[in-house]
């Protein structure tokens, strides 16, 4: 049985035919990450519910932000998706700390070294008072510019058919 395709427009068959990598990407963060962690070796790695569990921090966003938490509070986590604001170049094989010797391809691994220095963490939100956001600090390291916020939520965040690939 064959599914219906979508109707392809001459004016979209257009558009996608100029699509390109573009040679820059423009971002401005919404705020900044005030935490206990001050350097990259004192912030835990890749931390879970029983890390640092007691340590917060507070994301302090544009006061132009206040709004957009609305209703945030509602959740019991978010992540958080920020820029690795003391990191310097790259490579594209690493080695992953406590993994042996063998070097893996950057985008196999959570190395924080990357192209383009972007983080992902997933944060337990403590409080939200207008333009700031107490969380669990997790690996956020003071002072690192924070690009956006999302609500965490279970039934689309976690993927229980996901594997571990060379982790396991």
């Amino acid at each position: 049985m064959r599914l219906p395709q979508a109707r392809q427009t001459k004016a979209d068959k257009a558009y996608t035919d100029k699509v390109a990598i573009p040679e820059t990407v423009s971002l401005t963060p919404i705020g900044v990450v005030h935490s206990p962690f001050k350097e990259r070796f004192a912030a835990p790695r890749q931390p879970d519910a029983t890390t640092h569990a007691t340590v917060t921090a507070t994301i302090e966003l544009r006061h132009d932000m206040a709004l957009a938490c609305r209703d945030l509070a509602s959740f019991s986590h978010i992540w958080v998706l920020f820029w690795f604001h003391l990191n310097q170049g790259w490579n594209p094989l690493v080695r992953p700390p406590g993994r042996g010797n063998r070097k893996r391809g950057l985008f196999a691994t959570r190395a924080p070294h990357r192209p383009n220095p972007l983080g992902l963490s997933a944060v337990r939100l403590l409080d939200h008072h207008d333009h700031r956001l107490t969380i669990e600090a997790g690996d956020l390291l003071d002072g690192t510019p924070v690009l956006d916020i999302k609500p965490y939520i279970p039934y689309a965040d976690c993927l229980t058919d996901a594997n571990s690939g060379w982790l396991a």
